[in-house]
């Protein structure tokens, strides 16, 4: 199944098919992205227009109110209480006095006494809209668009002003379609002072006592504008008849932006996936001239300090002798599927050349390090087994190490793991404590040795978090019977503090760096004991 999958797998990892689908991909989610935002603007700018107008509609209605209070209070503080020519003359200063006040009347004589005696427009009267304890309002006293027809009547007493159609356009200058209401009963009620009637409530969830200034329905914002009275509430409504073309303006802007975006993403990913493919390329005309080469990092034993094996190392040192490093080009080999012929490639090249140094030491062994792909599927046992024959070597001698990261599936992983020590071979836990291997699992696996990270090991004898987990690992192996291996030794006092707490065996530095097949025979062989810091032994 692994290997019926590598044809597709190689077939997709096509730069020019990658840079599409990450051009179109990441085209999708901008313009999404774009579309999303622009929506979230125009709403925003609309919300944001509609406050600024309310607020602005309110400082001037409140100006406009306050100018009718005013002048309702200077006509109840004079003595004059008939309809005489000085009562006309002090309405008229009234009229002149204010702004807003376009007419002012007296209706305590049964009779109109109007600072218009001849073209009143107090019109006929009629039980005010609102009662106050003070103050009386008339609202809309005439539907005909008339700018000098009141539209809003004030009361005091006997005494009453107007404001008519024309002074409260001037104020609050609705956009196309608005309305200005006035809410009464505690919300229950409205009356269209200006612009076109509107139904009431605007909303099924309409409350007066909510805090919340701006409302919003499908087709209509509403702006709730708080007044200083109790008395009534000032409501200005305007259709969202403009917000499509605003939304679709703002995405027009955006999408250039986003395709642009796009096409830079893929070619990014065009220019990364060409170098990529170029590594596989370099790679695989690598294996085929053998540019790869296979190094022997010794493992010792810390009492003895004599060496009981290696484990196998690739390197990539290409022909203008610059090393590509392993973080490099093994994870590529893993994606690619090539790392196979990698692995194949150091299980032959360790046998060709450490074969007669492994048949006379029958109890040196060398590990290899298995990728997850060969973790996961019996091939490996099958390759190692041909070879082994063909240079009689034990499979005792030969060892695997799989990461914890390796363990995609730990169920198929163990059985194939089994098969592998069945035949003789021993299995090993590279890397131990980095990956997520928990202790249940670990005590199901069929494994013989776990090697401890360089980074637990660099932590021993300091003050750092991780300075503990050595030791830990090291009890927690004792206690499941298991041998420990402390990679990356690089001081002699790591070396005793492994001793004390009972590993026996160690690679790092401190004994020998990597070295090829002819100096490690030689160090296994005791013709020199070599601690492998010369140039030309290190990877």
């Amino acid at each position: 199944m692994l290997d019926a999958a590598i044809p597709f797998r190689l077939n997709l990892y096509r730069p020019w098919l990658m840079a599409l689908l990450a051009a179109l991909l990441s085209a999708v989610l901008l313009l999404c992205g774009s579309f999303a935002l622009a929506i979230h603007q125009a709403r925003q700018n609309e919300s944001e227009q509609m406050k600024a107008q309310g607020e602005r509609f309110l400082v001037r209605l409140e100006q406009l109110f306050g100018q009718l209070r005013t002048g309702l209070d200077q006509l109840e503080a004079q003595p004059l209480r008939h309809c005489t020519p000085q009562m006309v003359d002090r309405l008229r200063q009234v009229i002149s006095s204010y702004r807003f006040i376009y007419e002012a009347g007296f209706v305590g004589d049964r009779s109109l006494c109007s600072s218009w005696p001849l073209n009143s427009k107090l019109g006929t009267p009629r039980e005010p809209d609102i009662r106050g304890p003070t103050y009386d309002y008339w609202l809309n006293t005439s539907a005909q668009p008339d700018d000098n027809l009141a539209a809003l009547m004030m009361g005091r007493g006997d005494f009453r002003v107007t404001t008519s159609r024309g002074h409260l356009t001037d104020v609050v200058d609705l956009p196309a379609g608005g309305s200005l209401l006035v809410v009464l009963n505690h919300g229950s009620k409205a009356v269209t002072v200006l612009g076109p009637e509107q139904s009431w409530p605007p909303t099924k969830n309409w409350s007066s006592a909510t805090d919340e200034t701006l409302l919003t329905t499908s087709s209509r914002l509403i702006y709730r504008m708080p007044t200083q009275s109790p008395e009534y509430q000032l409501v200005l409504t305007t259709p969202r008849s403009g917000l499509q073309e605003k939304i679709a303006g703002a995405w027009w802007l955006l999408v250039p932006v986003s395709l642009l975006v796009s096409l830079c993403i893929g070619l990014l990913v065009l220019q990364l996936a060409r170098q990529r493919q170029s590594l596989g390329g370099e790679l695989q005309g690598a294996l085929r001239r053998s540019e790869l080469k296979v190094l022997f990092q010794p493992i010792f034993d810390l009492n003895t300090r004599l060496c009981v094996g290696a484990e196998a190392l690739v390197r990539w040192r290409r022909p203008d002798g610059t090393l590509t490093s392993p973080d490099l080009f093994i994870p590529l080999a893993e994606n690619t599927g090539q790392i196979r012929q990698i692995t194949d490639f150091v299980l032959q090249q360790l046998l060709e050349q450490l074969g007669p140094l492994l048949r006379a030491n029958p109890q040196l062994y060398i590990s290899v390090n298995l990728a997850a792909c060969d973790v996961m599927a019996p091939r490996i046992g099958r390759v190692t087994a041909r070879l082994l024959a063909q240079h009689r070597v034990a499979a005792r001698q030969i060892a695997f190490e799989v990461t914890e990261r390796g363990l995609i599936d730990v169920v198929v992983a163990r059985n194939h793991l089994q098969g592998l020590r069945d035949k003789g071979h021993q299995v090993l836990i590279d890397d131990f404590g980095t990956g997520y291997c928990s202790l249940a699992y670990l005590q199901t696996l069929p494994v013989d040795c776990l090697k401890i990270d360089k980074a637990f090991i660099d932590a021993l004898g300091h003050d750092a978090a991780s300075s503990g987990v050595a030791p830990h690992i090291i009890r927690m192996a004792h206690a499941l019977q298991l041998r420990v291996i402390a990679e990356g030794i690089e001081f002699e006092s790591q070396a005793q503090l492994l001793q004390s707490e009972g590993v026996i065996y160690g690679q790092g530095w401190l004994f020998a760096r990597p070295l090829t097949a002819s100096k490690f025979t030689e160090l296994v062989t005791g013709g020199r004991r070599s601690t492998g810091r010369r140039a030309e032994d290190v990877a």
